[in-house]
């Protein structure tokens, strides 16, 4: 009811329901943007490969990450994950270059001068990824169709030859500007709208995909009454506990006592307050799994780069035949009976880059924060503890200590829907692996982290509002 009344009471309000409107309609033009093709992509052809089933393994993961726009072959095929890795890449050198460790030190103005660095820095990267994820659709489909199904799909891509060049950079920069669209798109979000605005761009594509995903569900199981009401039970199971953990988790903190001194005002000595410093379970919140999944995309796309086009031949090779495993096993979309050791190294990889991530993007934060200082130079201090250093130390002594919780929680989390995947497979009920890919543990945490970030800034929009009110009478 709390919820309802917010939201109610934010459309009351002039300012705040333009910044909704403003935010929901930012969402549907990037929706709408998701189904514009690729210049030079033949649909006919296209949609006669991904109707026939062959569509599956990595380019199905990479379907669910962009929300369905690489089913489409859309200018949004890669979605915002170029610039979500740059800025990965570009926090992992800060503290090494110089440069980049003063500009993030000289406050407001060094972080636009970094965001500008991650910007361009996701230009290459966009062009890398775009080629690497079209060869990997001709890869994808020539496993099962046979032949150079790629030329069918884009006729006029490729070097090779001097006619080709300018549809193929024609294509490239199509997807590259897609890309650079929604992070435009998710800017306009952060600047003139409701919450956070990269985030709020993945939380579209997830929730969009949500019946067509239930649907399938369905599908999997609709020759199997058993596997079905078995399928459609761990779905609404895993999902109601797996949203009831994500929210006492992000809810949770962990308060330390703070005593600031007593201070004097002109002729009147106030006495010193109590207070607390909360220190979240989950500081990193969902940025560790979309960290993860950009990151894990990476080397699949790498090694169809090593991986010729066609059926896979007896004699073709040590390195051939390991970049080809890795481009079809590598992912979350593949069979555990067909591609064990990939499928295992994938979600083992998984699990530790989210944990990993999660320390140190914590870690990112704390330190971003400087509380030891801002603490000392309000005169407050924890009691028992010497201000300063040392209070620094027992900080970070604790966040670290409670962010072993998170991690471990993240991490369990963005693995599930694998642990689903290997139990249908053990107890061969088809359709239990993809009761976790409805809406899996990492899209749930996004939702549920976005929803309560932003209902979080419509709330102290209401506060501001009605403290401003107060004081104009």
């Amino acid at each position: 009811m709390r919820l309802l009344d917010s939201i109610r009471t934010a459309f009351t309000l002039p300012d705040l329901r333009r910044r909704i409107l403003f935010t929901i309609g930012i969402m549907v033009i990037y929706r709408l943007t998701a189904n514009i093709p690729v210049p030079g992509v033949d649909l006919n052809a296209w949609f006669t490969f991904t109707n026939s089933g062959a569509q599956g393994g990595l380019l199905g993961v990479l379907d669910m990450l962009s929300r369905g726009a690489v089913s489409n072959f859309s200018v949004m095929a890669m979605g915002v994950y170029p610039y979500i890795t740059a800025s990965i890449i570009i926090q992992l050198i800060t503290p090494i270059i110089p440069y980049l460790r003063e500009l993030q030190e000289e406050g407001e103005q060094g972080r636009n001068r970094i965001t500008k660095i991650t910007y361009y820095f996701t230009v290459p990267l966009a062009i890398a990824q775009a080629v690497g994820q079209i060869r990997l659709i001709g890869f994808s489909f020539a496993g099962t169709a046979g032949g150079d199904v790629l030329s069918q799909i884009l006729p006029q891509f490729g070097f090779s030859s001097a006619a080709n060049i300018l549809p193929t950079l024609t294509t490239l920069l199509a997807m590259v500007g897609g890309t650079m669209f929604a992070i435009w798109l998710g800017e306009l979000i952060t600047e003139n709208g409701i919450g956070q605005g990269i985030s709020l761009i993945i939380f579209s594509g997830i929730a969009s995909q949500i019946p067509q995903n239930l649907l399938g569900l369905f599908t999997t199981t609709e020759t199997d009454n058993t596997a079905r009401i078995f399928s459609l039970a761990a779905f609404i199971i895993i999902t109601l506990v797996t949203v009831f953990v994500i929210v006492m988790v992000q809810e949770g903190e962990r308060r330390i006592p703070v005593q600031y001194s007593r201070q004097m005002r002109g002729r009147k000595m106030y006495q010193g307050q109590r207070s607390h410093l909360p220190l979240k379970v989950n500081t990193a919140g969902m940025i560790p799994i979309i960290f993860a999944q950009a990151l894990l995309t990476f080397p699949p796309l790498l090694a169809s780069f090593f991986v010729p086009t066609g059926l896979a031949v007896e004699n073709e090779g040590g390195l051939v035949g390991f970049a080809r495993s890795v481009s079809e096993g590598f992912n979350a979309g593949s069979d555990p009976a067909l591609n064990g050791i990939a499928f295992s190294l994938y979600w083992i990889m998984t699990f530790l880059f989210v944990a990993g991530f999660t320390f140190f993007y914590t870690d990112v934060m704390i330190k971003q924060q400087r509380l030891a200082q801002n603490l000392q130079q309000r005169g407050g201090f924890v009691p028992g503890i010497r201000p300063g250093k040392k209070t620094s130390e027992y900080i970070t002594a604790v966040v670290r200590r409670i962010t072993f919780v998170g991690a471990i929680f993240l991490a369990t989390i963005s693995v599930l829907p694998g642990i689903m995947q290997f139990l249908g497979w053990a107890l061969n009920i088809p359709g239990l692996g993809q009761s976790a890919f409805v809406i899996n543990g990492a899209g749930l945490i996004i939702v549920v982290g976005v929803v309560l970030d932003t209902m979080r800034q419509i709330e102290a929009q209401l506060i501001m509002r009605n403290y401003e009110s107060t004081i104009t009478g």
